[in-house]
C-alpha cells in the first residue's frame, strides 16, 4: 500500500465521529485497494459493513485481495440467510434495492450497521435509493458512518454545486480531495518513477487527410449549433468534442427544451457523437475496419445526417477508400487517384462473371483492375520493433556476469504487457505478432468483400417488393444495377462508382468461390487420403481457373507473376518475423475489462498502445509499490493527432475539475448539525397545514387530534425508481410487499399503475398495459394510470411540429384514447416530476382510509382452494362479456350499463322480450335492432 492511501484511511478513521465523508480521487489511483484496506480495518464486533453501488470489475478487484472475505448478498439468497449475515457483523456487498426493502421490513436492525461504503458517488442524485438508505439508517442510528468514494472528478463538477448537493443528501459534512498534484500523492509517485520512452509515430498521408476532414466537419456542425443560441457557447469547442461526456453535456442543456427544437438541431447532436467516434476509430482500428464502419454510416444515415452533406465529408470516404484499394482501367487510365507510397497488389475481374466483364469492356475501354492497397496501421511496425528491442536488451543483459545483472534477472519474469482500449485491438495485435500484419489485413479484406456479396444478394430476394432507394448501397449511395438496368458507359461519376462496385463484387465472388473449393477439398476424404498436401489440389484449381479465358493470356501471365512475386515477398517477410529476431512473451490487456492486471502479471516492460490517463496512474502506483523493480514503459502516440490532443486535454480537464472543487469546498454552506437538518420532515408540517383547511374550526375543548401518518403500499419492483424515496421524504410510511395488481395502493379503493415515458411506450408495444388496466378495473373501484415525466425534460410526448393532421393508430395519443374507451373507469393522471407525484398521492389520500397490507397482497392471488379474493366495492364484471356486449347492434356507451344492471348474463339478454329491451336501452328503435340481430338466421351449407 502506498503512503498516501494510508493518509486517506487515517483521515477517514479520525473523522469517523463526524459521520464519514466524501472522497474524490484522481482516476487510476487504485480506489479498489483503498476499499480493501478499509475492509481490513473493520471489526465484526462493531457491526456489519455494507458496500453499495459497486460494479462487477470493482467487486472483482476488491475480492482479489486474499485477506478480504466480504460476502455478497443477492436476490437469490433467502431472507433468513440475509438476517444471519447482518447479525454476524461481517462486510458484505449488497444492492441498494435489497437493502432498502430489508430496512423497511425491519429484517435489518438499524443498530446492527456500523458503516456504509458507497462507490461511484458521481452517479448519485438527491432522489437516489442510496440517499433513501442513508436517511433511514441515520434516523434510527446517528452513529452510522457513511463514506462515499468517486474517482471521476470531471463528473463531480457537472451541474450546479453537485458535490455540495451530494453531501447534503448523504447527510455528511467532510469533503476529501486527492488530486494527482496533491503533495503526498506526487511525492509517492515521483520518488522512484519508471523509465519512460515516448514514441511519436507519424500517421500516413491519408490518415492525416481523414483527421483534418473530420475536424473540419465537426467545426462546421458546432457553428450550426451556435446559431441556435440554446447551448452554452463555451462548451462548443472541438477539444471538448473529443470526449464522450460532450454529448451528455449538450443533451443536459437541451433536454428541457428538446420538444421545441427542430429536426436539424436534434440531428446535429447525434452527428457530433458520430464524428467523435470517427476520430477515435481512426487511430484505434485498421483501414479495412474503418472503411466498413464508414460504409455502415452511409447506408444508415444518408437521409437524416447533416454531416454527410458538409463540404469536407467526401474526403473522409475518399481517403478511407484509398487506404484499402484503388480501381484502374486496363489501358492505364485511372478511375481514381492512385497512391504512390504503399506497395500494392493487383487483381483482375474473373472471367467466370461474363456479363460483368463484357459490360466493363464496353463501358470502361478494356475493363477494370482492382488494385489492393491494404494500408497497415503505422503503429504495428513500431510495436514489432519495440518487442524486438526489449528482447535484444534482455539477451544482452543475460550475457553480463556482474552481480547487478544477476539480481535484475531474478526479479525479471520476462513478460511484456501491451495495453489497448478494447478486446478487438488486443486480438488483432496478437495476430499481427504471431503471423504477420499483411496476413491480418488480408483476412479483414476478405471479410469485407464477403460482406459485399451478402449485401448485394439482399435486394434480389425481394426484388418485387423492395424498391431501390437512394442511399442503400455501400460505396455509391445507390443499389448496384443489374446488367439489364445498367446505364450506358460514360465518364460520369455514377458510371465510375458502378464500375468500382462491380470490381469489388467480382473480387468478392472470386474469394467466395475459392473458399468453397477449399472447403470441398478439406471435406473430401478421397483427396485428403490420396494427396498428402492440400497445396497441390489448390494449385490445380488455380491452373484450371487461369485456363478459362484465352483472349488475355499475356495479361493473366503478367498478373500471375506479380501474384507469385508478392507471395514470395510475403513468405520471406513472415519467415523473417518468425525465425529472424525473437520476441519476448507478450500479454495483451484491454482497458474495458477493468481488471488490475499489473499486480497479477508484474511485468517489467509495458507498452501503452492506446494512451489512457487512468492506466498511466496505475503504472505509477505499481512502480511506487515495487521500488526495486526495474520497469520500462513505452508510450505510442500518433504524432500531431487527436489522440495526443485528447490525452493532454484530459489531464487539463481533470486538473481544472479539482481546482473547481477546491473553490467549492472553500465556499460550501453546510449546516453544523447536518444529520438533524437532513432528517427534518418539513413535508409533514405542509401536510398538516393542508389537512387543517378541511377541518372544522370548532373543536371540543380545544383538544388536538392524534396525527396519523399516511401509509402507501409499494410493490417490490418499484424500488428501482426514486418515487418511494420522495414519498418517504414527504412523511409517508412505505410498506414494501409483492403486489400482483398495481404498483401503489393508496387506499382500499385506489390502485395506481405507474409508467415512465419509456415504460409507457414499451407497455403499449407488448400489450402489457391492457392486461394491467383490466386487472385494476376488476379488483379496485378507482384504477389510476400515472404517467410520470422526467423533471429535466419536456412535459410532452412530442413537439407541436411533429403532430400530424391525420389520426394514426400507431400514435401514442391514439393508443391512450383507445385505452380510455375500453376502460371508462380508468383515471389517467399526468405528473410533471417525482415531487409532483408525491403531491398528487397526498391529495388522493386525503380523507381516505389507510390501505390494508394483508388484503392488498391477496388481490389477484388464488388461495389454496383456488378462490380469488375480490373487492366488494369494485365492479366485478366479466370484461370479455362486456366487450362483446358493447359490440352488439343498438348497444351504445349510454345504455350498456343499464343493460348490465337489468340482466346478469348474455344468455339472459338473448331471452328478453322487445318491450323489456326497449325499457333498458331507452328506445324502441335500438331494441328492434338488437332483437332482429339476435333472431336473424345464419346461412348453412345445406
Amino acid at each position: 500500500m502506498v503512503q498516501f492511501h494510508e493518509h486517506i484511511i487515517s483521515d477517514l478513521l479520525e473523522d469517523s465521529t463526524a459521520g464519514g465523508g466524501l472522497v474524490i480521487l484522481s482516476a487510476g489511483l487504485n480506489l479498489h485497494k483503498l476499499i480493501s484496506n478499509l475492509i481490513l480495518v473493520h471489526h465484526p464486533s462493531n457491526g456489519c459493513l455494507l458496500i453499495l453501488s459497486t460494479t462487477s470489475p470493482q467487486k472483482h478487484n476488491i475480492l482479489t485481495n486474499p485477506n478480504n472475505f466480504p460476502l455478497e448478498i443477492t436476490s437469490d439468497l433467502p431472507a433468513q440467510h440475509r438476517v444471519s449475515i447482518y447479525t454476524s457483523g461481517n462486510a458484505c456487498f449488497i444492492t441498494s434495492r435489497i437493502l432498502i426493502v430489508d430496512l423497511l421490513t425491519r429484517r435489518l436492525p438499524v443498530s446492527s450497521v456500523a458503516s456504509v461504503l458507497i462507490l461511484n458517488a458521481h452517479l448519485l442524485t438527491e432522489t437516489c435509493t442510496e440517499a433513501f438508505i442513508v436517511r433511514i439508517l441515520r434516523s434510527g442510528n446517528k452513529e452510522v458512518c457513511v463514506r462515499a468514494f468517486s474517482d471521476r472528478p470531471c463528473a463531480m463538477v457537472a451541474g450546479f454545486a453537485k458535490a455540495e448537493r451530494l453531501l447534503k443528501c448523504l447527510l455528511i459534512r467532510k469533503l476529501y480531495l486527492w488530486p494527482r498534484f496533491q503533495v503526498y500523492v506526487s511525492e509517492d509517485l515521483e520518488r522512484d518513477p519508471p523509465e519512460v520512452v515516448d514514441i511519436r509515430v507519424p500517421m500516413s498521408a491519408y490518415m492525416v487527410g481523414i483527421q483534418k476532414a473530420v475536424i473540419e466537419v465537426m467545426d462546421a456542425c458546432l457553428k450550426e449549433m451556435r446559431k441556435t443560441n440554446k447551448v452554452d457557447v463555451e462548451d462548443l469547442t472541438v477539444e471538448n468534442g473529443l470526449f464522450k461526456s460532450f454529448d451528455e453535456i449538450v443533451r443536459r442543456q437541451l433536454d428541457p427544451i428538446w420538444h421545441t427544437l427542430g429536426k436539424k438541431t436534434k440531428q446535429l447532436v447525434s452527428d457530433l457523437k458520430t464524428l467523435q467516434k470517427l476520430l477515435d476509430y481512426l487511430v484505434r482500428y485498421d483501414a479495412v475496419t474503418y472503411l466498413k464502419y464508414l460504409d455502415s454510416l452511409r447506408a444508415a444515415e444518408s437521409f437524416r445526417s447533416v454531416w454527410i452533406f458538409a463540404e469536407s465529408s467526401y474526403k473522409i470516404f475518399e481517403y478511407a477508400k484509398k487506404r484499402v484499394y484503388h480501381c484502374k482501367r486496363l489501358n492505364g487510365e485511372a478511375l481514381t487517384t492512385p497512391t504512390k507510397s504503399v506497395k500494392s497488389k493487383k487483381r483482375k475481374l474473373d472471367d467466370s462473371n461474363n456479363y460483368k466483364e463484357d459490360a466493363l469492356v464496353t463501358n470502361a475501354n478494356g475493363g477494370v483492375i482492382l488494385e489492393e492497397v491494404l494500408e497497415e496501421a503505422p503503429k504495428w511496425k513500431v510495436l514489432r520493433e519495440i518487442l524486438e528491442e526489449i528482447e535484444a536488451e534482455r539477451e544482452k543483459q543475460a550475457t553480463t556476469n556482474d552481480e547487478h545483472g544477476a539480481e535484475s534477472n531474478q526479479d525479471n519474469n520476462g513478460i511484456v504487457l501491451v495495453a489497448c482500449k478494447d478486446e478487438h485491438s488486443c486480438v488483432q495485435l496478437d495476430e499481427c505478432i504471431t503471423s504477420s500484419p499483411n496476413k491480418v489485413m488480408r483476412g479483414e479484406w476478405e471479410k469485407y468483400l464477403l460482406s459485399k456479396v451478402q449485401l448485394h444478394a439482399l435486394p434480389k430476394r425481394n426484388k418485387k417488393k423492395i424498391q431501390t432507394p437512394k442511399g442503400f448501397g455501400i460505396l455509391d449511395g445507390a443499389v448496384p444495377l443489374t446488367p439489364s438496368k445498367r446505364v450506358d458507359g460514360s465518364s460520369t461519376t455514377s458510371s465510375i462508382i458502378t464500375q468500382e462496385n462491380d470490381a469489388l463484387l467480382a473480387a468478392a465472388t472470386e474469394i467466395s468461390k475459392q473458399a468453397q473449393k477449399d472447403t470441398e477439398v478439406v471435406n473430401d476424404p478421397e483427396i485428403c487420403v490420396g494427396n498428402k498436401g492440400k497445396g497441390k489440389s489448390r494449385g490445380g484449381n488455380k491452373k484450371s481457373a487461369n485456363k478459362v479465358s484465352t483472349k488475355k493470356d499475356d495479361k493473366k501471365k503478367t498478373e500471375s507473376a506479380l501474384a507469385n512475386e508478392n507471395t514470395t515477398v510475403d513468405g520471406s517477410v513472415l519467415k523473417k518475423h518468425v525465425e529472424g529476431k525473437p520476441i519476448p512473451p507478450v500479454h495483451f490487456y484491454a482497458y474495458e475489462s477493468g481488471q488490475q492486471i499489473l499486480d497479477i502479471l508484474k511485468p517489467s516492460a509495458i507498452v501503452v498502445y492506446h494512451p489512457d490517463i487512468a492506466f498511466v496512474r496505475e503504472i505509477e502506483i505499481y512502480k511506487a509499490e515495487n521500488p526495486l523493480k526495474r520497469v520500462k514503459v513505452y508510450f505510442l502516440f500518433y504524432e500531431d493527432s487527436t489522440e495526443v490532443q485528447k490525452f493532454e486535454a484530459g489531464i487539463r480537464r481533470e486538473n481544472g475539475a479539482f481546482e473547481s472543487l477546491i473553490r467549492q469546498k472553500s465556499m460550501m454552506m453546510l449546516p453544523v448539525d447536518q444529520v438533524a437538518h437532513g432528517l427534518g420532515l418539513n413535508s409533514v408540517n405542509e401536510t398538516e397545514s393542508s389537512s387543517k383547511q378541511n377541518m372544522l374550526t370548532r373543536k371540543a375543548g380545544g383538544q388536538k387530534e392524534a396525527i396519523k401518518q399516511m401509509q402507501v403500499i409499494v410493490d417490490m419492483r418499484e424500488f428501482m425508481s426514486s418515487l418511494p424515496n420522495v414519498l418517504h421524504q414527504k412523511g409517508m410510511n412505505i410498506i414494501p410487499v409483492t403486489l400482483e395488481v398495481g404498483d401503489y395502493i393508496l387506499c382500499p379503493s385506489i390502485c395506481v399503475e405507474r409508467k415512465s415515458i419509456q415504460d409507457l411506450f414499451g407497455s403499449f408495444a407488448s400489450g402489457r398495459l391492457y392486461h394491467q388496466a383490466e386487472m385494476m378495473a376488476r379488483y379496485y373501484c378507482i384504477p389510476v394510470l400515472l404517467i410520470e415525466f422526467s423533471q429535466d425534460k419536456s412535459f410532452s410526448f412530442q413537439s407541436t411540429s411533429e403532430i400530424s393532421d391525420d389520426v394514426t393508430p400507431h400514435n401514442i395519443i391514439s393508443k391512450l384514447s383507445l385505452l380510455a374507451l375500453h376502460f371508462p373507469r380508468l383515471r389517467i393522471v399526468w405528473s410533471r416530476s417525482l415531487h409532483a407525484t408525491a403531491e398528487i398521492f397526498a391529495s388522493l389520500k386525503m380523507n381516505q382510509d389507510e390501505p390494508d397490507e394483508a388484503k392488498a397482497t391477496r388481490v389477484g392471488v388464488p388461495s389454496e382452494e383456488g378462490v380469488i379474493w375480490y373487492n366488494n366495492k369494485a365492479e366485478n364484471y366479466n370484461t370479455s362479456a362486456v366487450e362483446f356486449l358493447r359490440r352488439l347492434l343498438g348497444v351504445t356507451d349510454s345504455n350498456y350499463r343499464a343493460i348490465m344492471e337489468g340482466c346478469s348474463s348474455l344468455a339472459e339478454l338473448a331471452l328478453l322480450p322487445v318491450d323489456r329491451l326497449a325499457e333498458l336501452m331507452g328506445g324502441q328503435k335500438s331494441a328492434n335492432m338488437l332483437r332482429d340481430f339476435l333472431d336473424a338466421k345464419y346461412p348453412t351449407l345445406l
